[in-house]
């Protein structure tokens, strides 16, 4: 089915609290999953450990509609996680939202996982195999099978040994007995960030997410690290004896919140100088620059700097049409975006525009935009993208579509621009991206030029793709 909402999407953003002193955790966890909506929107949860055990509440829904509650009530506690997820298409039920929680032959374990385990199709038939019962499709799960299967008595022994059986993305947050852990996959695919307060240490997918709590941000977790803290202080373990970076470039191009800095990297700088880039590359000459809001704002305003044009606001967005227009029909969809977006023919009306976007992925949205601005009397409509050519699926939490799926695997830019009726579309070239960040080779492009730096089994490839 197609979607208006054609904007990739992600799996998920973790917290993960510790305190010296009992605070109120639930609540101290609602602000930071609050500040990470922008990351799932399906379902959220959390975990915090009472009266000797850990109290898991999770429901379909956002953070203000699943949490609030919880701002009204106190529960005393040292040590709480937190999750809001976002789902593909159909995955969307109850017993796939975090935390996922188990008491099995090594405790009381909960889990709150960002990313995607690249081979958990091979793990959970090895699993089945064995006799386990798994309750879900998510492969977070997973994990806690394979802890409760370990002989090994020491928990941060079975812990270790489970990780190096994990292929892909993982940033999460666990809770064992007193103890909370912040852990990172070997290649750094998603982040995973630690502030301070006080005595309390807060870890998150994102700075905005310690910035809520006024939490000072003191480092990122390493790739192949684990953080463990408890009464008796903080450890850190590198786990894996040759992490090598691979950092999703799509967390700066669109993910993150603009006002987080990831990676080492401000968001709203970077995609600044996306924008900038860009019209470095751009030999067409217009009246303005807009943005489709919000996700090309910062690139366009580089944009706009670079070529000393006007950055007007020729879209404006509804922000509280949430996913409720995302419906089948073309007639629906069409309907959907025209209440989440509207020209403001003031600015639009006969004039040549730059109209910068993140990305392009199907083009069914960006067709029904570009109809939009004619209708508002837009002369020109040249579509720049601040993302290359998306081409190949993404097997590290990211739910890009099959191949088949993807516009750009079987049209030219040219193409591209007569079928969704823009003038030109323009994508940023991969050099011109590798160019906005420090130490282009840590990042991972896999899903503009393939080159994947975790293989994915053919057993382990969603719906029959072939690598």
């Amino acid at each position: 089915m197609d979607n208006i909402n054609e904007k990739l999407g992600h799996y998920c953003g973790v917290v993960g609290i510790y305190s010296e002193d009992k605070i109120n955790i639930p609540e101290s966890l609602f602000y930071p999953l609050f500040s990470l909506q922008h990351r799932g929107q399906e379902c959220c949860g959390i975990s915090y450990r009472r009266h000797g055990h850990i109290i898991t509440y999770k429901d379909v829904g956002m953070v203000s509609q699943v949490l609030t509650h919880y701002l009204q009530e106190d529960h005393p506690s040292h040590i709480g996680i937190g999750h809001v997820r976002y789902s593909t298409q159909g995955s969307n039920k109850l017993e796939n939202a975090q935390p996922v929680m188990a008491a099995c032959n090594k405790g009381e374990i909960s889990i709150a996982h960002n990313g995607n385990i690249s081979n958990s199709n091979s793990l959970r038939a090895e699993l089945l195999k064995q006799g386990s019962i798994i309750q879900s499709t998510s492969d977070t799960e997973i994990i806690l099978h394979l802890m409760s299967l370990n002989q090994s008595e020491n928990f941060e022994d079975v812990l270790i040994q489970t990780l190096k059986k994990l292929e892909g993305a993982f940033s999460m947050v666990l809770i064992h007995n007193q103890t909370l852990y912040a852990i990172r996959d070997p290649h750094g695919f998603r982040p995973l960030v630690m502030g301070k307060k006080g005595g309390m240490t807060v870890f998150a997918s994102e700075t905005c997410a310690l910035d809520i709590l006024q939490a000072e941000f003191v480092r990122e977790i390493k790739a192949g690290e684990i953080v463990a803290i408890n009464e008796e202080g903080e450890r850190s373990i590198q786990y894996h004896d040759n992490p090598t970076l691979h950092q999703c470039i799509f967390e700066l191009i669109y993910f993150a919140r603009p006002d987080s800095e990831i990676f080492n990297h401000s968001v709203h700088l970077t995609r600044k100088k996306m924008g900038q880039y860009l019209a470095m590359e751009d030999r067409v000459e217009t009246d303005i620059v807009a943005p489709v809001p919000d996700s090309g704002n910062s690139a366009a305003l580089g944009f706009a700097e670079a070529t000393e044009r006007s950055l007007e606001m020729g879209l404006t967005r509804n922000h509280y049409t949430g996913r409720t227009f995302i419906q089948p029909r073309k007639s629906q969809r069409e309907f959907g975006v025209r209440i989440k977006l509207h020209p403001v023919k003031a600015v639009t009306s006969g004039r040549s525009i730059s109209l910068i976007d993140d990305s392009l992925v199907r083009g069914t949205t960006s067709k029904i935009i570009v109809k939009l601005m004619r209708e508002s009397g837009a002369k020109e409509i040249h579509l720049r993208l601040s993302a290359p050519e998306i081409k190949y699926p993404c097997y590290y939490g990211i739910d890009i579509p099959t191949r088949e799926e993807l516009i750009s695997n079987h049209l030219t830019p040219d193409e591209i621009a007569r079928e969704i009726g823009a003038d030109s579309v323009h994508f940023i070239s991969i050099e011109s991206l590798r160019k906005c960040v420090d130490n282009p080779d840590n990042f991972c492009f896999a899903c503009f030029n393939g080159d994947y730096p975790v293989k994915v089994k053919e057993e382990d490839l969603p719906n029959g793709e072939k690598t």
